[in-house]
C-alpha cells in the first residue's frame, strides 16, 4: 500500500507503523487508528436487539485515550437503555460502562495515563467542570454530564475512547473479568453504602452484582447484612448467606430485627414501602438505581419517626478513587459469568430474566 505524498512526514511514519503493527495490536505500537477496524455490538433503536458491526477504530482527541477493551460487565443500566426506559441515548450506540482494558494510544494533552496501562472506565464519562455542582464536589449532578455507554460509546466493543480524566488505573490482583463489575456495581454500591451512614444493621434488597460487592465491604466494616431477594429465590439467598449475610429471605418478608438502613438495588418501586417498614425510627432507605418503577402510595405512619428516603445519582471521580483503593484491601471478590462479546444480547436477556448470581461480563478481545 502506497502512502500518499500529501501526508505530512510524521503522519506517514505513523501510518507505516500502523500497517506494520496491525496484526499485533497488543504491542501497543504507535498507531494511526483510523486505518484499523474494531468489533462492536450496536444499539440502533430502543427495544431492538444489538447488532454486531465492524467499525473504524477511532482516534483519540487531545484529552482522550484509546483503549483496547478486554472485558465489559453487563449492568442493569444497560438494560434500561436497551429497553427504552432511559430515553435520551445517542443512537446508534455502543452500550457498556464497566470497562477494563489497556491504553493503546494517548491524546497529545494526556499526561497521567500511559500506553500499556490497565484502566477502568465507569459510567461518568465527562462533566463541565464549571457549574455549581462541579465546583462543590457534586459532579455526579452536573447538568451537562456525559455518560459512558449512553452519551458516549461504551465497552461492548473491542476498542473504545475515554476522557483520560475519567479513566482509572486498576490495581490489585484482579483478573480483567473480575475487575469489570467494580466499575459500576462496585462504585454505585459504595456510594449507596456511604449514603446509608454508619448503619450497623444493613438491609440489601435485590441481591445481584452491586449487593454482592456491598455485602463484602459492609462485613469488612463490621456491619451485619440482611439480604432480601425475589420471593422463592433460594439460590440468591444461599449466595447471600455464603457472603456472610446474617439473614436472607424474600423481599416481602419483614427482617427479624429493626434495621438501621436498607439499600434498594432492584428497580421496583413497590419495595420502598416494604423497606420503610423494616427500618427503625431515624433509619434511612437508599434507592440505588438510575430507574425505578412507580412507588405506590403508602401510609405516612411508616415514614414518620424521622425515617428518610434518598436516591443515589451516578458517581463522582472521587468515588472511583476511594473505592478502587478500598476494594483490594477488603478484598472484594466478584462472582462473574463470562460470555463472548457476540453473545451480548443473551447476556442482557439473562440479566433481564434474573438468572445471574453476581455479574455477567463480556469478553471483548
Amino acid at each position: 500500500m502506497a502512502i500518499p505524498s500529501s501526508l505530512p512526514e510524521q503522519k506517514c511514519r505513523r501510518l507505516g507503523s500502523a500497517l506494520r503493527a496491525a496484526p499485533r495490536l497488543r504491542d501497543y505500537s504507535c498507531l494511526m487508528t483510523t486505518s484499523l477496524r474494531m468489533r462492536a455490538m450496536c444499539l440502533d433503536a430502543p427495544n431492538t436487539p444489538l447488532v454486531a458491526r465492524e467499525l473504524p477504530v477511532p482516534a483519540p482527541a487531545d484529552d482522550e485515550v484509546l483503549i483496547e477493551v478486554s472485558t465489559c460487565a453487563v449492568w442493569r443500566t444497560d438494560l434500561h437503555i436497551v429497553d427504552g426506559e432511559l430515553t435520551a441515548p445517542k443512537l446508534p450506540l455502543v452500550p457498556g460502562h464497566e470497562i477494563v482494558g489497556r491504553v493503546m494510544e494517548v491524546g497529545r494533552a494526556v499526561e497521567r495515563l500511559k500506553t500499556g496501562m490497565r484502566v477502568g472506565v465507569p459510567w461518568l464519562g465527562a462533566t463541565c467542570g464549571v457549574c455549581d455542582y462541579c465546583t462543590r464536589g457534586r459532579e455526579n449532578l452536573c447538568p451537562d454530564a456525559r455518560f459512558t455507554g449512553y452519551h458516549r460509546d461504551g465497552g461492548y466493543a473491542s476498542h473504545t475512547l475515554a476522557k483520560a480524566d475519567y479513566a482509572f488505573e486498576i490495581h490489585g490482583d484482579y483478573t480483567d473479568a473480575d475487575a469489570a463489575p467494580l466499575l459500576c456495581a462496585g462504585l454505585i454500591g459504595h456510594r449507596c453504602l456511604c449514603m446509608a451512614g454508619d448503619a450497623q444493621r444493613l438491609g440489601l434488597m435485590g441481591f445481584g452484582a452491586a449487593a454482592h460487592i456491598v455485602a463484602q465491604v459492609a462485613r469488612f466494616e463490621g456491619r451485619k447484612v440482611y439480604a432480601f431477594t425475589r420471593p422463592g429465590d433460594t439460590s440468591a439467598q444461599a449466595f447471600a448467606s455464603g457472603l456472610g449475610a446474617v439473614w436472607a429471605g424474600d423481599a416481602s418478608d419483614v427482617a427479624p430485627v429493626p434495621l438501621d438502613a436498607v439499600i434498594i438495588f432492584a428497580p421496583v418501586g413497590a419495595l420502598v414501602p416494604l423497606a420503610l417498614r423494616c427500618v427503625r425510627p431515624g433509619g434511612i432507605v437508599v434507592c440505588g438505581g438510575i430507574h425505578m418503577s412507580d412507588i405506590p402510595a403508602f401510609p405516612y405512619s411508616i415514614l414518620w419517626g424521622e425515617r428518610q428516603i434518598v436516591s443515589v445519582a451516578n458517581l463522582t471521580r472521587r468515588d472511583a478513587e476511594e473505592f478502587l483503593a478500598l476494594a483490594p484491601r477488603v478484598p472484594v471478590r466478584t462472582e462473574t459469568v463470562v460470555m463472548p462479546l457476540a453473545e451480548a444480547n443473551e447476556a442482557l436477556g439473562r440479566l433481564r430474566r434474573g438468572e445471574v448470581s453476581g455479574a455477567v461480563v463480556l469478553g471483548c478481545r
